[in-house]
C-alpha cells in the first residue's frame, strides 16, 4: 500500500467516525428559567448601587433589558447578566 493509499484510507476511516458520532441532543422538556429583576431589586440585590445607577447602565445599553407594558413601562433585567457585568458571582 503506497503512502497516499494510506493517507487516504485513514481520512476515511476519520470521516466515518465524525458521521458516526451523533451531535448531543439537549433536553428541550423544561423551559429555561431566566430570573428578572426590577431596578429597585437590582439595587437592592448589590449593596452600594443606586436605581439612578442602574437606569443608567439600562440607557446606555451596557446591560440587556425587557420594557414590560406601555410606553414607559417596567423595567427588568435579567439577574445573571446584571451580575455578569458587574464581575460578581451569584
Amino acid at each position: 500500500m503506497t503512502e497516499t493509499e494510506k493517507i487516504i484510507n485513514l481520512l476515511d476511516n476519520l470521516k466515518a467516525a465524525l458521521v458516526a458520532d451523533d451531535p448531543p441532543k439537549q433536553d428541550t422538556t423544561e423551559p429555561m428559567r431566566v430570573e428578572m429583576l426590577t431596578v429597585k431589586e437590582c439595587a437592592e440585590t448589590v449593596c452600594g448601587l443606586s436605581t439612578y445607577a442602574i437606569r443608567k447602565l439600562v440607557a446606555q445599553d451596557k446591560i440587556p433589558y425587557v420594557r414590560v407594558g406601555e410606553k414607559g413601562g417596567k423595567i427588568l433585567i435579567p439577574k445573571a447578566a446584571l451580575l455578569d457585568y458587574l464581575k460578581i458571582a451569584s
